[in-house]
């Protein structure tokens, strides 16, 4: 059977967030077992249930060719801005 990955909302406005794994026949078996598992106290208003082996990712292995690229961007990093006097705060 497949692997899924489950991502749960727990409120509305928030973003969803990997609540854990699980094997399931089909798509439509994973959201159920998702619901029975990981919002069995009505933790959640919405859950997303996506195939492992559909997801993309870097390796930790690659990270400082994958990511060094920023370096060179200060202008990306917010401490590159000074803050006018009239915002405090942050």
């Amino acid at each position: 059977m497949p692997l899924f990955e489950v991502f749960v909302r727990p409120r509305r406005g928030l973003q969803h967030q990997h609540a854990g794994s699980l094997r399931a026949e089909d798509a439509e078996l994973a959201l159920q077992y998702a619901r029975e598992i990981y919002t069995r106290r009505r933790e959640g208003v919405s859950l997303w249930v996506v195939r492992s082996s559909d997801i993309t990712a870097s390796q930790e292995d690659d990270a400082p060719m994958f990511f060094d690229p920023a370096d060179g961007k200060p202008y990306r990093d917010a401490t590159f801005y000074e803050l006018p006097s009239k915002v405090r705060g942050l």
